[in-house]
């Protein structure tokens, strides 16, 4: 369907497209810029936008040197002859569209290979043009034989004459005008004295304009010139010959017409990707019927426009409302043009922007009065409307300025309410300007109906352009007027004329626009609040990123520290234990084995100290129980109930009827044995308290230097606990071929608390 050209002439669409041919290359893309329209095809506009996002992003497109050659093509079909030059500009033109088309396969995304598959294959005509015209479009010697003949027999001709006119002239020196040898028309001929012509022999072939010369063939070589000029004859005669046949094979290629169709396409294509570029338009992605959403949108005619949000959806009509020269007109001209941009397939001034395929945009803009159809304003907008209200529907877009303006306010308030109901029941979808108070109220009641208006700065008499969803607007007649310095007593009489209720809505207005204000101040604090704390989170961790790698580092080198101490620590104790076989060396061995146990205790770190939360007790504890007059060990902890091993006796009973005994407090939770002899070797290990790599580390050491001193058995005190620290010392009993057996203790030495270790011989 055609969109009516008066809506896009009232949108300044033609703008669009004279911006539009500036940018192509070709005529052939000019002539179909200017020609460009909208479409109601959501397949063409999909796949037109995806042909201009590839022409940006994927082939750059040089169309430049390629010309219109249809006329030419079309008097070749007609028989006509064309000149070198044409022929030639036809071959260039046909070999830059089919460059074109090899830089589009090699390059493209996808979108123009569909297009160029157009572009017709010329190589043998181009070839077949080139190899027979030089640069400047003359026929080159070897284009034919025949030619080739010919012209090599006319220059050697051309030689002989000049050199016997030569000679000549110092036979006739004294009847020359000049001493020369010239040419008219295609025979060598001598310049002659007028008053001594008749004192030469030969034929007199052109006079000078002043009659004074006269240039005359010497008979000597009338018979050369005469020869010259049939050869000449030939050649032109085998020239035009070729050119026939040049000008047949281009008449005979039926694919140009086609190659020149999407010569013009791409063209078009090519200025649309250039215009989003200048322009920095976006791609404007698909929408369901009636929905409209654009972001930052602008008026891509304005020099640097205020971008406003637009939507429509929910609400199917926005009523802006305000002063003039607010950018109410701007603003419904640019929810007209995208929508004209997008279904042109072009991309549309916003920061993103969904739309939908509308079948019709429904325009009443501007003042088309006629004296001649005797149509005032208020009748030109009727005539418009008419027409409007015909053919407004869900998938159309109406955009009405100043409605109900040209006549009485009241009428024009009446009709212009009684005129958006009807488009709310045709759920329609548009902009609506107007400057009637009433139609303020009538959208503050309606569903689907929202008000809006244009921000303005009362303080510098100037509008900001902005667009106010919500909120009323104001005409600002009295402000502006007491600002402009109108007496105060016109205002006050005005004001009364106006009546309270005007008041109170130019009030309720105000107050409207300071909170607004207010507001807009708070977000912006809060934003500028939010991107400091992002910022500062950022450093945060990339401060944290910063310590962990060098935790990392520095867990690296330790790590390869302990390594090496423990290699070297492995390779003493071996030699130690080779040394501790010779009796006489034992001693020393063993204090050896004590200096390197003191220095593994320095190098240990301390275990980290224990908080304690809560309740002391815990499982493992010894407590006091008052009730039955003795002490026992926690074994089960159950909430506030407690299973406590008294003697034989397992007790259960509340948490509030036991008391923690305190530990003995020891100096420090290491071995107590310490001995390099058997006479001083303790063979008991303390081990409560560590964690459980300490307390294998520990029992292995101690094993080993009980081994050595060939001792036969070592007691281990681990508590019992939850039993996990007596479950890993028993597992790695298990694989120290050291240990015979182990058990535990008698039940009256410490039973499950202590393990008996049995070492071998």
């Amino acid at each position: 369907m055609a969109f009516d050209s008066r809506a896009l002439s009232a949108l300044d669409f033609p703008r669009i497209t004279a911006a539009l041919a500036e940018r192509t290359a070709t005529s052939l893309g000019r002539e179909r810029a200017l020609a460009l329209g909208p479409s109601d095809d959501p397949g063409r506009i999909e796949r037109e936008l995806g042909e201009v996002e590839d022409a940006l992003f994927g082939v750059s497109l040089s169309l430049g040197g390629i010309h219109d050659i249809r006329e030419l093509h079309t008097r070749a079909r007609e028989g006509r002859v064309l000149s070198g030059q044409e022929l030639l500009n036809a071959a260039y033109s046909l070999d830059g569209a089919m460059t074109v088309g090899r830089a589009i396969g090699a390059n493209s995304r996808g979108p123009l290979r569909e297009v160029a598959l157009g572009l017709g294959d010329h190589s043998e005509l181009v070839r077949r043009f080139l190899s027979a015209l030089d640069r400047e479009g003359q026929v080159r010697d070897d284009a034919s034989p025949r030619l080739r003949d010919l012209r090599k027999r006319i220059e050697p001709l051309r030689g002989r004459i000049r050199e016997k006119l030569t000679a000549t002239l110092e036979k006739w020196s004294d009847v020359l005008q000049e001493h020369l040898v010239t040419i008219r028309r295609d025979r060598y001929v001598l310049p002659v004295l007028a008053s001594r012509v008749g004192s030469v022999q030969g034929i007199i072939v052109d006079a000078s304009a002043t009659g004074q010369t006269y240039f005359v063939e010497p008979a000597a070589v009338t018979a050369l010139n005469n020869e010259l000029t049939r050869l000449i004859l030939d050649e032109e005669a085998e020239v035009r010959r070729i050119l026939t046949e040049l000008s047949a094979l281009l008449a005979a290629d039926a694919d140009v017409p086609m190659t020149l169709a999407t010569v013009g396409e791409l063209d078009l294509i090519a200025a649309k990707a250039r215009l989003a570029r200048d322009w920095r338009l976006g791609r404007p992605e698909p929408a369901p019927n009636g929905v409209y959403d654009l972001r930052e949108a602008r008026h891509p005619l304005i020099e640097h426009p205020v971008p406003n949000d637009i939507q429509l959806g929910d609400t199917q009509l926005l009523l802006i409302t305000g002063p003039n020269m607010g950018g109410k007109t701007a603003t419904l001209k640019t929810l007209g043009l995208a929508v004209l941009m997008h279904q042109c397939g072009m991309y549309v001034a916003a920061a993103s922007a969904r739309l939908p395929v509308v079948r019709d945009v429904l325009v009443d803009i501007g003042d088309e009065q006629s004296i001649e159809a005797s149509l005032s304003t208020f009748a030109s907008h009727l005539k418009h409307l008419r027409y409007v209200l015909r053919h407004a529907a869900p998938d159309t877009l109406v955009l009405i300025d100043e409605l109900g303006s040209g006549t009485d306010p009241n009428e024009g308030a009446a009709l212009a309410q009684s005129l958006i109901e009807t488009l709310l029941a045709q759920d329609a979808r548009g902009i609506i300007t107007s400057h009637l108070s009433p139609l303020k109220l009538f959208a503050l009641e309606t569903p689907g109906l929202k008000n809006a208006s244009m921000g303005f700065d009362l303080d510098a008499l100037a509008p900001t352009y902005q667009l106010q969803v919500g909120q009323p607007g104001r005409s600002y007649a009295l402000a502006i007027a007491r600002r402009m310095g109108l007496p105060a007593d016109v205002l006050r009489r005005a004001e009364t004329l106006l009546g309270p209720e005007a008041g109170i809505m130019e009030r309720m207005l105000d107050e409207l626009e300071r909170e607004r204000a207010e507001l807009a101040a708070q977000l912006e604090t809060a934003t500028t609040a939010r991107r400091e704390a992002e910022a500062e989170l950022g450093r945060v961790r990339q401060e944290r990123e910063s310590l962990e790698v060098r935790r990392g580092e520095m867990l690296a080198e330790a790590a390869q520290k302990a390594e090496s101490l423990y290699a070297d620590a492995i390779e003493r104790v071996r030699t130690l234990r080779v040394r501790a076989q010779e009796e006489s060396a034992r001693p020393r061995v063993m204090q050896e084995l004590r200096e390197l146990r003191v220095q593994a205790q320095k190098v240990r770190p301390a275990p980290p100290k224990r908080e304690e939360r809560g309740d002391p007790i815990r499982v493992g504890s010894k407590v006091d129980v008052p009730a039955y007059g003795a002490q026992g060990q926690v074994l089960e902890m159950r909430g506030d109930d407690l299973v406590v091993q008294l003697g034989v006796m397992k007790v259960g009973l509340k948490r509030r009827d036991a008391r923690l005994v305190p530990e003995p407090k020891v100096k420090a939770p290491r071995p107590s044995f310490v001995g390099t002899t058997s006479q001083s070797f303790q063979p008991e290990l303390q081990l409560r308290g560590l964690g459980v790599e300490e307390a294998v580390e520990e029992l292995r050491a101690a094993i080993g230097e009980a081994h050595a001193l060939k001792e036969k058995q070592l007691r281990v005190v681990h508590g019992k606990g939850m039993g996990v620290l007596r479950r890993s010392l028993r597992d790695y009993l298990k694989s120290d071929k050291k240990v015979e057996s182990f058990h535990d203790a008698e039940a009256n030495q410490g039973g499950h608390g202590v393990t008996i270790v049995n070492l071998r011989a």
